[in-house]
């Protein structure tokens, strides 16, 4: 049976248990289709794809706004779902793939320039501003949430390697490169300043307090407001701003999305995709600026 057929039994199904409008079917038939011509471009039938389609089937919707992205995904759950209940397929590939949320803001990424005066406020002439200018270069290097990054352990950590291992949403382990300048800062504090900090004690936190214990959520976010105060930086900065400024910049320096998805730990591509969306944003900024047309 052809694709086109498949979709029009499948609508025909719809009609008779739901009494949807011509319209909305209509809607529904554009999706599907829309969705077949990207499977048939892969030399798959709709009732031959599996998840793994489904997600590069995201990724090509970079360009789609969340609330098209999320209005088809819709489309594919509906058909997928009554393709399983009639034992067309074996397995439905639209199992754990989340939708893009609708409604929330935009991540408001820190420019490139007010990341620099970020990183540059503490007082590295002293133990903890030097700890402190590392966590922000580890956390601005690896976009690591802020519970990962305070509750770094030292065997978390290969120098040798370049990486992080860290533990995040869901107990998924992922493996993160600290990039040179971040591993430079990293190397520096473990040999000096945070030795001087413990005075003696032992600790297995990356980033001990005087106490010797790991710093608290709560406490790293009071830093980060000083600091980005201090930077003369205007707008709301948490922790989390550095982990959307890590993002957005390397999608502006040409990063490949999957990689983003990867190394921030999101389980499905449709989260990473609002940081497209920020990218997008900064480059109609940049174009009104300077293009003498903008």
């Amino acid at each position: 049976m052809s694709d086109a057929h498949t979709i029009e039994g499948f609508l025909d199904t719809l009609w008779m248990e739901r009494g949807l409008s011509e319209n909305t079917l209509k809607a529904y038939r554009a999706d599907l289709t829309h969705f077949a011509r990207f499977a048939n471009a892969r030399r798959l039938g709709l009732l031959e794809i599996e998840r793994g389609h489904v997600f590069d089937y995201l990724v090509s919707m970079v360009d789609s706004s969340p609330r098209t992205t999320a209005r088809r995904l819709s489309a594919l759950r509906r058909f997928y779902s009554h393709q399983a209940r009639a034992g067309m397929i074996g397995r439905d590939p639209m199992e754990r793939v989340d939708a893009p949320r609708l409604g929330r803001p935009l991540p408001e990424a820190l420019t490139e320039p007010e990341v620099e005066r970020l990183l540059a406020a503490p007082d590295v002439g002293a133990a903890l501003g030097f700890r402190d200018r590392t966590m922000l270069e580890v956390l601005y290097a690896t976009g690591l949430r802020v519970s990962e990054l305070v509750g770094l352990g030292s065997s978390s950590v290969s120098m040798r390697q370049g990486l992080v291992r860290v533990t995040g949403k869901g107990g998924r382990e992922r493996l993160v490169p600290l990039g040179e300048v971040a591993l430079d800062w990293l190397d520096r504090f473990l040999r000096g300043p945070r030795s001087e900090i413990l005075d003696g004690r032992v600790s297995e936190a990356v980033f001990p307090t005087r106490r010797g214990a790991g710093m608290t959520r709560q406490a790293f976010w009071v830093l980060i407001k000083r600091y980005a105060a201090a930077a003369g930086i205007v707008r709301p900065v948490t922790p989390h701003t550095l982990r959307h400024a890590f993002a957005t910049h390397l999608l502006n320096h040409g990063a490949d999305l999957r990689v983003i998805q990867l190394l921030l730990g999101h389980r499905d591509i449709s989260t990473t995709q609002i940081y497209t969306h920020v990218a997008r944003e900064r480059l109609r900024g940049l174009h009104a600026e300077h293009h003498p047309r903008g």
